[in-house]
């Protein structure tokens, strides 16, 4: 589905992104992690072209620069890890906001359109709540406001960055396992940018480590998450730490 070309971000002197190099299959879940700086959330701009880079990146086989804008909506769907809303939409005309790609112009509607707002709406639990302001929702009802728009989007690959950056425990379940039910869908696909190794682990089918802008590993869950690999990049005991924190949770 997706196909990256020796992607490599640069400002300045300072290289960010550095040669990156990756396919991506249907029904893939990749779990892009690492420490602070590695360059996770720049190759995420870097894939939609939000930052410049040099590389390639090709989405079933068609180099996305030369795609329209549509097209690519049409195909490919971002959920960033925090949103900033300055006018009072309810939650349904935000998802609404979904569908653009599929009208012929900005202010029309289609043939499709109802059912697929109403399907992302009731999906992530937002029907009842669909004429309710933007500005009155939580964090954790805002970004499943902006899942639904995703939803209803209706794209074959999903680009995650942080998705449950900020969320209570409630919210990042609810998040992850309504991202992993539609990945059962035909034809998907789901990329992550996340700092939870533990959630990592839980929901992803396939891993890639960077560290300072490169390819540290990229392969199985349990390649990428050896303690010699994640030792060496995190400068700490990974796995002691992390059974630390789990034993905090054992009855005394």
């Amino acid at each position: 589905m997706l196909k990256v070309e020796q992607l490599t971000v640069s400002y300045g002197d300072r290289t960010i992104l550095n040669n990156v190099s990756f396919e991506l299959m249907t029904g893939e879940w990749l779990m892009i992690v690492g420490p602070n700086g590695a360059g996770k959330s720049t190759l995420i701009n870097a894939i939609t072209g939000s930052v410049a880079a040099k590389g390639r990146v090709f989405f079933e086989g068609k180099d996305v620069r030369t795609m329209k804008a549509r097209e690519l909506s049409r195909g490919v769907g971002v959920l960033s890890q925090s949103h900033y809303m300055g006018y009072a939409f309810t939650v349904e005309e935000v998802v609404r906001l979904g569908r653009y790609a599929y009208a012929p112009t900005i202010f029309s509607r289609h043939s499709g359109e109802e059912q697929a707002v109403r399907a992302a709406l009731e999906k992530t639990g937002l029907y009842e709540q669909r004429r309710q302001s933007v500005l009155t929702l939580s964090g954790g009802e805002l970004q499943r406001t902006f899942l639904a728009q995703t939803f209803a989007q209706d794209p074959k690959l999903l680009l995650l960055d942080e998705p449950t950056n900020h969320l209570d425990l409630v919210y990042q379940k609810q998040v992850f396992e309504l991202i992993r039910d539609w990945l059962k869908q035909k034809d998907r696909a789901v990329i992550s940018v996340v700092h939870d190794l533990s959630l990592a682990r839980a929901y992803g089918t396939r891993a890639m480590l960077l560290d300072k802008g490169q390819v540290v590993v990229d392969g199985t869950m349990s390649k990428v998450f050896s303690d010699d690999v994640l030792n060496r990049v995190y400068h700490m005991d990974v796995r002691d730490w992390m059974t630390q924190m789990l034993a905090q949770w054992k009855e005394t």
